[in-house]
This record gives structure tokens, C-alpha cells and sequence, in this order.
């Protein structure tokens, strides 16, 4: 039987992509955050051992836009080529998938009443790209097979907090009655605080998003309860793109142990990370 092995929760902030491409990981400005990867990178390969991770994250207008933009969508296919998203597609391999563990999430969260866009074809932006090359070996080609959960966190109406931790729930079952013997790493990606216009252009909250971290490890239910106007005044109007971790702990069971965790604010975004792995497995 399928079961979900790992939870880890991630900022995508593009410019680390960048960074990473650019071979800059180790520059004073940088090693702090991708010195923080390498033990969660180290523990997946070692430890948890998935063979498909499930990311749980938003598409910044390369697959979807403000004329067609479902609330989730999922991918259905064996292959998930790398988006360009305006400057040239990443020196990344394309992700591959697995179409039959696909399938069966869709069919298990639609009769679990989520309407998902099931998508044959998806092209992934910094949403999922930005954290993956940090977490899995890609050369020549990935070492995980991915299943990209895309959740509209642009364009309003957005899901609101609690359906996303209801979606991670119905992730879980849908796994868990998975015919096949395969371990699951279950990804929400997005945020920490930031803000990207406005009065506030540049506004950040170290002490929201620390608080965040540590509440969404012991007190999830706190945040399920909490506003989209909540998100944004704490986080400014980008974090609300933190919703997208409760898909990730809503996946995993109520207990978990925290095994690594890391926060960095060097610039305009809160930059956070962390790895659980469900109690009754530790």
C-alpha cells in the first residue's frame, strides 16, 4: 500500500533559482539558504526514500492567467516539461510523472467532492521548480517523479484556508488507497511573508512568519482558522500563497516530528523551510 513518508513545506521565491543556475550557492548572501537544503536533501535520499512527490503549489501565469484559472488543478501525464516563464526555461531536466498515480488521485479527490482541472498537458514554472534542484539530484535525469497540485492563489476568489487543509486530508486518502507499494513526499510551496506592490512594496514579518512555522508544526488547526485578510495584514498580500502549506500538513497525520527546519530573510521575501515526518513512523 502507497503512504506518505514526508512532509515538507518551502518558500519558491524565483530568485533562488537563479541563484542556483548561476552557481552563486555558496556566496555569502546565499549559503545560509542552501546550506539549510542539504541535510533535508541528505534525509530524503537516506531516510524517507519517496519515489513520487506531490507539490502542492501556484502557477504564476505560465500554464494558467487571469481569463482561465481553476481553483486546483492536477497534472495527469508521464512528463512535466520546464515553463518559460519569460527569460528562457531553466537548464533543468523535464519532471516526470507517473499518469496511473495521477489518475487515481483525481478519481479519489473528485468523488471526495474537490472538482479538479485534470491537465495532460502542464508546464511548470518557479512554483514547483524553485525547490525541487534542492531536494532531489537531477543530472543527467531526476531521481523523483512528481504530481503537480496547482492551487489558483492570484486571482480571487481563492480557496480559502481551511480547504486547503481539507485538500491535503483528501490527498491522503487518496494515497493511502493506492494499490501500488510506493512512498509519497507531500510538498506545499509558496511565501514566507512578502509583498510585491502597493504602499507596502517590500513589506516583510519575521516574527508572523516564525510563528507560522512553529504553529503549523503543533497547532495547525490555528491557521486553518485564520482569514485571507488575516494572511495578508500579517504577511502582506503575497503571503497568502502560505495557505498552500496547510495542503501539505493536512496530508500528513495530527502528530508529527519536526526533523529540520530553517528561516531566512536576506532580502524581500521570508524565506522559510521544513521537514515532518508523521509521529507514528519516527
Amino acid at each position: 500500500m502507497a503512504g506518505i513518508v514526508a512532509g515538507i513545506g518551502t518558500s519558491h521565491v524565483p530568485s533562488i533559482g537563479v541563484a542556483y543556475d548561476q552557481g552563486r550557492t555558496q556566496e555569502p548572501a546565499w549559503k545560509p539558504l542552501f546550506d539549510a537544503y542539504e541535510p533535508v536533501k541528505a534525509w530524503l535520499r537516506e531516510e524517507a526514500r519517496p519515489d513520487i512527490a506531490i507539490v502542492v503549489y501556484n502557477d504564476h501565469g505560465s500554464s494558467f492567467f487571469f481569463d482561465k484559472y481553476p481553483t486546483f488543478a492536477i497534472g495527469a501525464a508521464d512528463l512535466y516539461p520546464v515553463g518559460d516563464e519569460g527569460w528562457g526555461r531553466r537548464p533543468l531536466p523535464d519532471f516526470p510523472g507517473d499518469a496511473a498515480f495521477s489518475w487515481h488521485l483525481t478519481e479519489s479527490l473528485v468523488y471526495d467532492e474537490f472538482d479538479m482541472t485534470v491537465c495532460q498537458e502542464l508546464a511548470v514554472d518557479h512554483g514547483l521548480l524553485t525547490p525541487l534542484p534542492m531536494l532531489w539530484a537531477n543530472d543527467p535525469a531526476w531521481d523523483i517523479r512528481v504530481v503537480p497540485v496547482a492551487v489558483n492563489v492570484v486571482q480571487h476568489p481563492l480557496p480559502t484556508a481551511r480547504r486547503l487543509w481539507k485538500l491535503g486530508q483528501a490527498l491522503r486518502l487518496a494515497v493511502e488507497s493506492y494499490s501500488r507499494d510506493i512512498r509519497v513526499a507531500v510538498l506545499g510551496t509558496g511565501g514566507l511573508s512578502h509583498q510585491l506592490h502597493g504602499e507596502r512594496f517590500g513589506f516583510r514579518n519575521e516574527e508572523w512568519d516564525r510563528k507560522f512555522m512553529e504553529r503549523i508544526v503543533s497547532r495547525p488547526e490555528e491557521l486553518v482558522e485564520l482569514s485571507h485578510h488575516d494572511y495578508m495584514v500579517q504577511g502582506g498580500a503575497e503571503a497568502v500563497e502560505m495557505i498552500m502549506w496547510l495542503g501539505m500538513r493536512g496530508a500528513m497525520s495530527s502528530e508529527v516530528r519536526l526533523v529540520h527546519q530553517n528561516y531566512y530573510a536576506p532580502m524581500l521575501t521570508g524565506m522559510g523551510l521544513l521537514l515532518l515526518e508523521d509521529a507514528a513512523k519516527s
